[in-house]
């Protein structure tokens, strides 16, 4: 997922185009608007915990008739994935790759493609985001 509204700006010694300090990356890519207020009319509260990613799961998925929110709907709820996978899994931190796709890397190394999970969840219900939570943070 590339970020456009980051705009396009001249990369200078690895600089995506995103604020240097990971405080600011992660406030601006926990966003999720669509996400939270999809929830909020379900009535659920996203905390940013795994429970929510529980939650999450649960919702009817009336969005699957909407092609035009799906993608949307699919891109914050790899974000929140992140998110709460950042917050709550030592060592979790937002990576941005030069083609501008936003993962999450472990403490082990590993990138995590949360943007893709999501995508595939908002669409299908599989994976679950707490499945995918689950088995991010025993790694």
């Amino acid at each position: 997922m590339n970020l456009p509204f980051l705009g396009h700006r001249h990369k200078k010694d690895g600089d995506a185009g995103l604020p240097s300090d990971p405080e600011s990356v992660a406030a601006l890519l926990s966003e999720c608007e669509l996400l939270r207020s999809q929830a909020a009319r379900a009535g659920v509260r996203l905390d940013d915990t795994p429970a929510s990613l529980e939650a999450l799961d649960q919702l009817v998925p009336r969005w699957r008739d909407d092609a035009e929110t799906l993608p949307w709907l699919g891109n914050d709820a790899g974000l929140y994935l992140g998110t709460v996978v950042v917050r709550t899994v030592p060592g979790a931190a937002w990576l941005i790759r030069p083609d501008g796709e936003p993962v999450v890397r472990l403490d082990s190394g590993r990138e995590v493609e949360v943007v893709g999970a999501g995508q595939d969840w908002a669409a299908s219900g599989v994976p679950e985001l707490s499945q995918l939570y689950a088995e991010i943070a025993e790694a």
